[in-house]
């Protein structure tokens, strides 16, 4: 004999059912909201928890259990992964934001001893600063300007991608 389930499957609404219906044909989703939204439907369709973990190649039956208690609060946001248990951010909007104001900035060749920005010397930068972040790395630095679209070019500076820098001769390049 099964155990009573603590929180069984509410009722659900035929928008709802019609959305999880064609979130677990579809193959354009992710797997996960595929299996999860066809374990929810075979639940509400009947089946034990362990029948509707087996029916979307799932093995944990606590984890059905764990599913429904979200669909219960949550509605169909119980589809969608919730955020990662990892690390937080270290960094603040605002610091990133110093750290942008810093590779825009054009340097000083006395105080920054450079004429263009590397990772390193904006490192220096932002680490001197009165208002600066005494311990970011460069990893940290290269992550966010490549976040706000910069990449380091040939001419050995940062540019923003994708915009252009240069327009071409009238004609296209096409000879007549």
């Amino acid at each position: 004999m099964t155990r009573r389930r603590k929180d069984p499957l509410r009722a659900l609404t035929e928008e709802e059912r019609t959305v999880l219906e064609s979130v677990a044909r579809a193959r354009s989703e992710p797997a996960s909201h595929v299996a999860r939204a066809k374990i929810l439907l075979a639940v509400a369709d009947g089946a034990s928890y362990q029948a509707a973990a087996y029916a979307a190649g799932r093995r944990s039956n606590d984890a059905v259990a764990q599913l429904v208690a979200r669909f219960n609060t949550d509605g169909l946001a119980a589809i969608a992964p919730r955020r990662g248990q990892g690390r937080p951010p270290r960094y603040t909007a605002a610091q990133r934001e110093r750290i942008l104001q810093e590779a825009r900035r054009v340097p000083d060749r006395e105080r920054d001893g450079t004429a263009t920005w590397s990772l390193s010397s904006l490192q220096c930068a932002l680490r001197s600063a009165p208002d600066g972040l005494p311990s970011v790395s460069t990893y940290t630095i290269w992550v966010v300007l490549h976040e706000a679209g910069l990449t380091w070019q040939q001419s050995r500076t940062w540019c923003a991608t994708g915009q252009v820098k240069r327009r071409r001769k009238s004609g296209g390049g096409q000879r007549e």
